[in-house]
């Protein structure tokens, strides 16, 4: 199998559903009022990069599942098979024990397996995320991408670091580092709370920010 990830230009407008499905994009959402990361949710929502659950509902406090969060990350990265070479096209099913081949998250599965990011074989795409398992997924096609820039900073000091499974300590770490995620005012990651539709939206948010702001030089 031959591969190669390109670059992806930051200028392009990415269109992101956190549901999996197409609604117009509201004039406003009505379900926003007492959620901290309004003004984040609604910039995003004019940039046509996130939309609701229905025409003015946003839900920011329902949690994500692995099948949205999956699809997620495969459109903001634009994750695909493009430049990927196979002797046969592959299937979800033949991939993982619970992603079937006409489910509307299959593709999105498929396409982030193959650019990298390490999703278990057995997840089941209807079980809610935990914000460890999120970042993971979400760190891995944010560096796979080719985007970051060499960073040597001193690791933050998270007071829960010993919930965080040892393998995603890095990733987790840089996350904060980038201050694309945050320790809470305890100084803990919180890793095994499920993450919400809000957070997803700040996380991305606060990510395209850093891109823009560091871009990697070109090649």
């Amino acid at each position: 199998m031959k591969r190669k990830l390109s670059t992806i230009a930051m200028g392009t407008l990415l269109t992101i559903s956190l549901t999996g499905q197409a609604y117009a994009a509201p004039s406003t959402f009505t379900d926003l009022d007492k959620t901290a990361v309004k003004a984040q949710i609604m910039s995003l929502q004019e940039q046509g990069i996130v939309k609701g659950v229905s025409a003015s509902k946003f839900l920011p406090d329902q949690v994500l599942t692995a099948a949205e969060g999956i699809q997620l990350i495969t459109n903001t990265f634009h994750l695909s098979l493009a430049a990927i070479s196979f002797n046969k096209a592959p299937t979800a099913s033949g991939v993982f024990d619970h992603v079937k081949d006409d489910a509307w998250f299959a593709e999105a599965f498929i396409n982030a397996h193959f650019n990298g990011v390490e999703i278990p074989k057995d997840i089941d795409p209807l079980k809610p995320l935990t914000r460890e398992e999120f970042t993971i997924f979400f760190m891995q096609a944010m560096e796979k991408s080719g985007q970051l820039p060499l960073i040597k900073i001193a690791p933050p000091d998270i007071k829960d670091g010993e919930q965080i499974a040892e393998g995603n300590l890095g990733l987790i770490q840089r996350s904060l580092i980038m201050n694309i995620n945050k320790l809470d005012k305890d100084g803990n990651f919180n890793p095994q709370e499920h993450i919400t539709r809000a957070e997803t939206a700040s996380l991305i948010y606060t990510a395209l920010e850093y891109l823009k702001a560091n871009p990697h030089p070109a090649e």
